[in-house]
C-alpha cells in the first residue's frame, strides 16, 4: 500500500490582502538632503561668535554706504514742487525755501517734519504739509490765515490781522476796505499782548455785527480798543473830528442814543465845535471846542449833576431815559470840567 502525505492548506487571505502586503519602495536621495542641511547648519554653528559679529557689522555697514549713495543719488534730487492753497502767500517764496533746504538732502533724506515747520513760521501761513513723491517730487499743502480786521499802528500803519491776532502784513490799496479800522492795538510781542488783542477783536466783532444790523457802520472810520472798559469810535466823513465814548459793552445801543443826540445838536449854531459825546448813564454829554480849548456845555436834569471843575463854557447835558431824548432843564449853577 502506498503512504499517502496530505499537505496541509494555507490560509485564506481575504479579500484585498494582497494589496496590503505590497512593498513600496523607499524614495532614493530624501535622507541625504536632510543629512545634507543638517551638515551645513552644525557646521554654520561651529563657526567663531566674533566671525558672525564681524560679519554683522559688515552687512550693516555695506547697508549704510549703499543707502548714502542711494538717497544722494542725482535720481532723487528734486525736480518738481507742487503747491496747493496759497492764494495771498507767494508761491515763488514757498517754492525758494522748499529747494533751498532740499538741496542738501535730496527727495529721500528730507525731514519732512522740519520742513513742515520751517514753513509754517512764514507770514500768512497758519499750517503746511510737505508730502514726498519719490523720486524726485515734493508735494506742499498750505493753509493760509484770513485776514479779517486792520489795525492802525502807532506809526500810522494799517496791518491786517487774522482771528488769532497775528500781523499778515500792511494793507494793500486794492484790498477790501474793513467795515472800520481798530486802534489801540498792542504791538508788544508777548503772550500777555497776543491774549489782549485777541479781547481786543472780540470787542471789534461785537461792535461790527450790531453796528451793521442798526445801519451804523457807514458812520464810524474806527474803534478805539486801548482801553477794553472805554471803547471809543471816532466818527467819519463830515463828522471826523467826533470821538463817541461807549463804554465796555452795548455798543449798538449805546452809539444810536449818541448820535441821535448828536444829530440833534448839530442843527444848533455851535455844532459845528462838538468834538466829543460821552455816555454817562442815562445822559450823554457833548463836548465843545472853544477858542482851541476843549469845554463842556451841559444842561443838568433833575438829576445829580456830574461833579466838573468850572471853566470858561457851559455844560450841557442831555437826559435820555430809555429811547425818548428830552432837554433837560438849565440848572443854577452850572458845573463844567476840561475833557
Amino acid at each position: 500500500m502506498r503512504e499517502q502525505v496530505i499537505a496541509s492548506r494555507p490560509p485564506r487571505r481575504a479579500r484585498g490582502a494582497t494589496k496590503d502586503l505590497v512593498q513600496r519602495p523607499n524614495r532614493r536621495g530624501r535622507g541625504s538632503v536632510e543629512a545634507r542641511s543638517f551638515s551645513l547648519r552644525a557646521l554654520f554653528s561651529y563657526l567663531p561668535t566674533v566671525l558672525k559679529f564681524v560679519l554683522a557689522v559688515l552687512t550693516i555697514i555695506a547697508m549704510f554706504i549703499g543707502y548714502r549713495f542711494a538717497s544722494s543719488a542725482s535720481l532723487f534730487q528734486v525736480r518738481a514742487i507742487d503747491i496747493t492753497g496759497a492764494s495771498r502767500i507767494s508761491r515763488d517764496e514757498i517754492e525758494a525755501l522748499v529747494r533751498k533746504t532740499v538741496s542738501r538732502t535730496g527727495v529721500w533724506r528730507t525731514d519732512l517734519r522740519a520742513l513742515s515747520a520751517e514753513l509754517g513760521r512764514m507770514a500768512g501761513v497758519r499750517r503746511a504739509v510737505v508730502t514726498r513723491v519719490l523720486p524726485d517730487r515734493l508735494r506742499v499743502r498750505v493753509i493760509e490765515r484770513v485776514p479779517i480786521a486792520v489795525v492802525r499802528t502807532t506809526a500810522g500803519h494799517f496791518v491786517w490781522v487774522d482771528d488769532e491776532a497775528v500781523g499778515l502784513g500792511e494793507m494793500k490799496t486794492n484790498d477790501q476796505m474793513p467795515p472800520f479800522f481798530i486802534r489801540g492795538w498792542n504791538e508788544d510781542d508777548s503772550t500777555e499782548a497776543s491774549e489782549a488783542n485777541t479781547e481786543r477783536l472780540q470787542k471789534y466783532f461785537a461792535a461790527v455785527r450790531e453796528w451793521q444790523a442798526m445801519g451804523l457802520a457807514d458812520r464810524v472810520s474806527e474803534v478805539n480798543l486801548a482801553d477794553l472798559q472805554d471803547a471809543r469810535a471816532q466818527l467819519a466823513g463830515k463828522d471826523s473830528q467826533i470821538e463817541v465814548r461807549l463804554g465796555a459793552q452795548d455798543f449798538g445801543k449805546r452809539l444810536k442814543m449818541a448820535l441821535d443826540v448828536l444829530d440833534e445838536y448839530k442843527l444848533t449854531p455851535r455844532g459845528a465845535f462838538i468834538t466829543y459825546v460821552d455816555l454817562q448813564g442815562d445822559y450823554v454829554v457833548l463836548g465843545f471846542s472853544s477858542g482851541g480849548k476843549v469845554t463842556t456845555d451841559s444842561e443838568t436834569s433833575s438829576a445829580p449833576a456830574q461833579v466838573t471843575e468850572a471853566t470858561t463854557a457851559d455844560a450841557t447835558k442831555k437826559k435820555v431815559p430809555g429811547a425818548t431824548l428830552t432837554d433837560s432843564n438849565r440848572s443854577k449853577e452850572p458845573r463844567a470840567r476840561m475833557r
